[in-house]
């Protein structure tokens, strides 16, 4: 993790010198030293990560190495700064600029030689000091004491009782079913879960299990270090296997060689049915180099491990398998556990009411945690004053970090921590940056990710794929809680509380990321990145800041303070800027100087306007406009040509029966000649423009408001160009005009969601090739043909959107949509019948009518819709809501069997919300 700075540090120096400029002058000696002395250290702090040692010489080495990385990338910025430095386009006034700035360039150049020949001074003064106190190598040491603690702590469970365990009962049960099924092929039953989930407790108490012991005829248990030794791994086998069978080893093991190991155990183990158990497994390479050693022989023998990495899990490489993936403890089970040890001299272990609040307070920050809730618990045990459960519920971060008692959580998280690669360790602390319990979106995540430069290049693969992959691993980790869409791919993370708690206090130390959340006294900040968590806070009264690279501000309770409306000025190196629904009200034409800004996120605020200076902003590679009210992008946005995402669209939800409920952005014509982007949502396309957006090959994302003068069919032709394209969403500028998009001959093959704002026709031949589709929407379609027999065939369709769409009286549902989750009609104001047959749509859960009038009665074959969790009606005629109010309702038979049914309406005041389930 010390090694980023340096890598930062490196990167940029390169990246400079390769810049032939005038500028640097003779500065590009100082910056060639500069650099190998940085290689040098790195390969120092390379090896001193892995090792993972802590020396207080070393630490202080450490941090001043960090200093130093730091103190270079402000100097190479500062350079960067002034090579940047906006030139008019008028030849006369890029004459007087160059006149006048030659003296400053001169001055500036004198005064960055001088800082680089002291940075480079004091570089050799600690590395001087590393040899003079004796920190030449790393031995290690702290990293065999912390595998063998390790080894210690998974072996003890074997000796726990299980009167201390809670919630575990439906996971022993599992694994007692596959271990003794009587099925004869060997199988690994792989248990998988964050440090510190009870795995090996669980197993443990299968494994001691008298029920087990004599189904198995051999067993063993060996506790497996994230550096093993496979012959020492082998040598523990025979012994576990021998003693269990109560047989002597006659012969020397000592000296023996992997072979000889190997063949010991297959004559030993290839008729008996046995169990091992490998416990804490870290990588995929143990199962290769050990599966010769466990012969099956048909006895039904079986292999159970314990692992925190889902891949291991799920590589069995051909050996029948099963997944046990541990869940935290649920809420009660959790204050149980918690009671049990923090109450355990109280009568019936119970809380007393005055500090109840703030235990469970304590008991959710666990996020059930059985290791942490144990821990807190003992912690807790000698504490009975309110103030002292309230100094802890406001610390733990500090706790954590210093506290004795959970040292053992401490070190069973930072075993995950220190597992990773140094890419994601980097990925995984930013996201301290985020509020507790926040749900971090993948797409946002992933362009923070790439505009702090996190993502290494890999030939062949886009970066948005790259971070996908790092999100994803993050997840198989089991260091951040992973949500999945449908279709397997991540859709966002949280963080777990007490990995929070870790990674803030690992950034304060590496000066990585520092929180503000309002109540603590701040003098200073040093880390190169804030997360402001208080809308309260004037930024001015800090000291200089200059140095800050990413600026987080989280609108925490409700926000009236006036230092939000505007941004802050001397931040001119910033590379992240993020507002998220922050009430700023202007931005400042300064915000053109910060010239090193990757990713400006304004969503929700109240910005009505981008200054021009914005189109100074060259390296931008993210621009959040969404749910804005900025209805005209400056002709400057044009030459931003490291721009990858521009996102622009408001859709006012309190209009979303009507046409005009989604507003554009008017955007200049040379923005369709940006090549780098990925995403342009949701932009108005005039007639020039659209004959360059067929340039847009990288687009995967498009969203554009279709002027009336532009041409169907070039239009067509350049959706056809857009290969990569998965989101794709079309508006006619009027709702008397007609979408004319009959051209289209093949379709982007990876389009899985659709959009279509306006008249059709007919329904588009081309529908039927939708064969990746999950989303579509149709508004203010006003189709006179049914367009479900087009439809229903869609084999991922997922979501289906009905919005006037139809001016027939009746749906019909004949057949098709298997994969169908979500129907949502609005606004048909002729429909009168809706009609579901038998077998349709089997996997429907949610069902929208809104709008919808003329329906009389939910729709028919609803009963058969066995899935269906929850009907949503608003709008509707109330002869439909009788049909289904109250038991004794004509329809109550057809619907009692759906969980929830809200019934929305407007009165004169506000919108009510009625229950009819």
């Amino acid at each position: 993790m010390a090694t980023i700075p340096v890598d930062y540090a490196i990167t940029k120096i390169v990246a400079l010198l390769e810049n032939e400029v005038s500028l640097l002058g003779r500065t590009r000696y100082e910056l060639h030293e500069i650099k190998q002395e940085l290689m040098s250290m790195k390969s120092f702090l390379v090896d001193a990560d892995n090792r993972r040692v802590s020396t207080e010489s070393e630490k202080t080495w450490v941090e001043n190495v960090r200093d130093i990385a730091y103190n270079v990338e402000d100097i190479i910025d500062e350079i960067s700064y002034h090579m940047n430095w906006p030139q008019s386009d008028n030849k006369f006034t890029r004459f007087l600029q160059n006149t006048i700035q030659t003296p400053q360039n001169m001055w500036m150049r004198h005064c960055v030689g001088k800082k680089l020949i002291r940075i480079n001074n004091k570089i050799k003064a600690i590395s001087e000091r590393r040899q003079r106190y004796g920190v030449t190598s790393i031995e290690g040491t702290h990293l065999q004491d912390e595998q063998k603690w390790g080894l210690n702590r998974g072996e003890s469970s074997l000796f726990i009782s299980g009167s201390e365990l809670v919630g575990i009962e439906d996971d022993k049960k599992s694994l007692l079913k596959w271990l003794t099924d009587g099925e004869p092929q060997r199988k690994i039953v792989s248990v998988v879960g964050m440090g510190g989930s009870g795995k090996t407790s669980v197993v443990a108490q299968v494994y001691n299990n008298p029920g087990v012991k004599q189904h198995f005829e051999s067993y063993a248990w060996i506790s497996v270090s994230q550096t093993f030794v496979i012959e020492d791994l082998l040598k523990s086998m025979i012994k576990e296997f021998y003693q269990a069978t109560r047989e002597l080893i006659t012969m020397d093991l000592s000296y023996m060689s992997y072979r000889q190991l190997v063949e010991i155990l297959v004559n030993f183990l290839k008729s008996v049915r046995y169990l091992i158990v490998l416990d804490d497994v870290w990588h995929t390479n143990l199962w290769p180099e050990i599966q010769l050693s466990l012969p099956d022989g048909n006895c039904g023998s079986r292999i159970l491990l314990t692992t925190r990495k889902r891949d291991i899990a799920f590589s069995s490489f051909g050996v029948r398998s099963h997944v046990l993936f541990i869940q935290p403890l649920q809420e009660e089970e959790a204050w149980i556990l918690f009671c049990m040890k923090a109450f355990s001299s109280n009568q019936n272990k119970c809380c007393s009411p005055e500090i109840e609040a703030l235990a469970r307070d304590i008991v959710g920050k666990c996020g059930g945690l059985p290791l942490a809730i144990v821990a807190l618990g003992g912690l807790m045990a000698s504490k009975k004053l309110e103030i002292e459960w309230r100094r802890v519920c406001n610390s733990l971060n500090w706790e954590l970090s210093n506290n004795p008692i959970l040292e053992t959580v401490k070190k069973v998280l930072l075993l995950s921590f220190h597992d990773l690669p140094y890419q994601l360790k980097q990925c995984f602390l930013y996201c301290s940056n985020f509020p507790e319990d926040h749900f971090i979106r993948r797409k946002r995540l992933v362009r923070l990710w790439m505009a702090e430069g996190f993502i290494e290049k890999i030939k062949g693969l886009a970066p948005e794929d790259v971070a996908d992959s790092y999100l994803m691993e993050l997840g198989h980790r089991s260091m951040l809680q992973v949500v999945l869409t449908p279709s397997g791919k991540p859709k966002g993370c949280k963080m777990h509380d007490l990995l929070r708690e870790l990674s803030l206090s690992i950034c304060e130390q590496q000066n990585f990321c520092q929180v503000y959340k309002g109540t603590e006294v701040v003098e200073e900040i040093r880390a190169r990145r804030l997360s402001v968590q208080a809308s309260d806070k004037k930024l001015e009264s800090w000291a200089s800041m200059s140095h800050l690279r990413s600026l987080f501000m989280f609108v925490i309770g409700a926000p009236s303070m006036s230092s939000l409306h505007s941004i802050p000025s001397g931040f001119r190196l910033l590379r992240v800027l993020e507002m998220e629904f922050v009430p700023i009200k202007i931005l400042s034409e300064e915000i053109g100087n910060l010239f090193n800004l990757r990713y400006l996120n304004l969503k929700g605020t109240c910005i009505d306007e981008l200054p021009k200076s914005i189109g100074r902003l060259r390296n931008l590679e993210t621009l959040n406009l969404y749910q804005t009210k900025v209805r005209a992008l400056p002709n400057g946005i044009a030459r931003l040509h490291k721009l990858r995402y521009l996102i622009a669209s408001y859709y006012n939800l309190e209009l979303v029966d009507d046409f005009n409920y989604i507003s554009w952005t008017k955007a200049p014509s040379g923005i369709a000649k940006l090549k780098n982007l990925r995403v342009l949502h949701f932009v108005e396309v005039k007639g020039n423009m659209c004959r360059y957006v067929r340039n847009l090959t990288q687009l995967t994302c498009l969203g554009i408001l279709k002027a009336r003068e532009v041409d169907g069919k070039a239009l067509c032709s350049s959706i056809e160009n857009m290969s990569l394209l998965c989101h794709l969403a079309i508006m006619v500028s009027k709702d008397d005009e007609v979408l004319h998009l009959d051209t289209i001959s093949s379709t982007p093959p990876q389009l899985t969601r659709l959009n279509l704002v306006g008249m059709l026709e007919k329904v588009p031949l081309w529908f039927q090739s939708l064969r990746s589709l999950t989303t579509l929407s149709l508004s203010w379609s006003r189709l006179n043909e049914d367009p479900l027999p087009y439809i229903q065939s869609m084999p991922k369709l997922r979501r289906l959107t009905l919005i006037n769409a139809y001016g027939g009286k009746k749906l019909h549902f004949l057949a098709g949509f298997l994969s169908l989750k979500s129907l949502i009609l609005r606004n048909m104001p002729q429909l009168e019948e809706v009609v579901i047959e038998k077998g349709v749509m089997p996997e429907i859960q949610n069902l929208w009518h809104s709008k919808c009038m003329a329906l009389k009665m939910l729709p028919q074959g609803i009963e058969h819709l066995s899935h269906l969790q929850h009907v949503f009606l608003a709008n509707v005629s109330e002869e439909l809501v009788e049909r289904i109010r109250g038991e004794d309702s004509v329809d109550h038979p057809k619907v009692r069997h759906i969980p929830k049914i809200s019934h929305y309406y407007q009165t004169s005041a506000e919108w009510l919300c009625e229950s009819l389930s």
